[in-house]
């Protein structure tokens, strides 16, 4: 498959249909709550559901009773791959579950966001599987309750370089916006199963994240990691090409982005975690299904340089149809945790079973 058939157009489609993505799209990482909650946006009226085809998910509860129930959601903004945040405000999704959330966006650490949800600064969030199963070790009271989609992450170079596929990297300098960072993780996972020692074998140099193709321009490195929308955009250009992917092989059917919850909500309102729940998977499966409108209500949130076409583009490259809860989940973070034993995030000893069960929650079972 060459570099135009992994990004846009009837290819796009076409791998859509194969393959089911959170990921910062500038140089702030996934984490702490930002200053302010986000200013009210004037919505679009809520769609009459009759004209779009939607799939519904896992639960058949009924909505919430009695006033909308106030709740507070951490989200990046920046990040085209949640999509569904601000799907489920315009159309309706989080008012059929009778929910009236505000939308908190928030940049730095991940330990500061996961504190803010355990102590009730925010009620829930979302972000990456690789950045947030790491300090869940720690022990906060915050529950992984649903996948969101796969794919945003991307391996890019030079066009013209000799870079072709991942074990290209052996003996590379290679750009990062951040070397705690999710896709440093994904590929040096990658790149360990290949044989590679992604600490010794590669040179990882950190970048900020709206500067990553500069440093292949000035030839300072061979290499970089990106994530969408900025990865999509450049591979517009035809001197970059995308080396790989976290849509690749296995991981074409893996979430990515995964949805936290307040642990005491969870034991004390578990109708209202159900509710957040349901309500962002139905948006997700509405996005998979009408990425045209979906794109639509992220253009607000987009890089100006992205154009409406290009975010439906990657509305449809990023799997928003696959987004496992229960058992499916929990098999998908245990995967995930021996991923990180491979390259020595996760201690050798630590019992990735255990682990999975402790950090997930079935809402629908609770």
């Amino acid at each position: 498959m060459d570099n135009q058939d992994k990004r846009g157009g009837s290819a796009l489609d076409r791998r859509h249909l194969l393959q089911a993505g959170l990921a910062a799209a500038f140089a702030a990482p996934l984490g702490a709550l930002g200053a302010q909650a986000f200013a009210p946006r004037a919505f679009a009226p809520a769609i009459d559901f009759s004209e779009f085809p939607l799939c519904q998910t896992s639960s058949d509860a009924p909505a919430l009773t009695g006033a909308p129930r106030k709740l507070k959601l951490s989200w990046n903004a920046n990040a085209v791959c949640l999509v569904p945040v601000p799907v489920a405000i315009d159309h309706g999704f989080f008012k059929k579950q009778n929910l009236d959330v505000e939308l908190i966006n928030y940049s730095g650490s991940t330990d500061q966001l996961l504190e803010a949800i355990a102590t009730g600064k925010s009620d829930a969030g979302l972000g990456m599987a690789l950045r947030w199963l790491k300090p869940l070790e720690q022990g906060f009271d915050v529950k992984i309750a649903a996948g969101t989609h796969g794919g945003c992450m991307r391996v890019l170079a030079p066009a013209d370089s000799g870079v072709n596929k991942l074990a290209d990297l052996k003996g590379k300098i290679v750009a990062v916006g951040d070397l705690a960072g999710p896709d440093k993780n994904f590929f040096s996972i990658q790149l360990a199963k290949l044989g590679i020692d992604p600490n010794k074998d590669v040179d990882w140099r950190a970048y900020p994240g709206n500067l990553l193709n500069v440093a292949v321009e000035k030839r300072e490195v061979q290499a970089f990691l990106a994530s969408d929308p900025l990865a999509y955009i450049w591979l517009k250009d035809s001197q970059y090409k995308e080396v790989a992917s976290n849509l690749d092989g296995e991981y074409r059917d893996r979430t990515c982005c995964i949805l936290g919850i307040r642990g005491s909500l969870i034991r004390e309102e578990p109708q209202v975690a159900r509710a957040i729940t349901q309500s962002l998977l139905d948006a997700a499966m509405f996005a998979s299904q009408n990425p045209e409108v979906a794109a639509k209500s992220f253009q607000p949130y987009a890089p100006k340089t992205a154009t409406l076409a290009d975010l439906e583009g990657m509305v449809r490259y990023h799997t928003h149809h696959h987004h496992p809860v229960g058992e499916a989940l929990k098999r998908e973070l245990k995967a995930y945790a021996d991923d990180l034993k491979t390259v020595s995030v996760f201690k050798q000893s630590t019992d990735t079973a255990k682990f999975a069960e402790r950090i997930y929650v079935d809402v629908f079972a609770v």
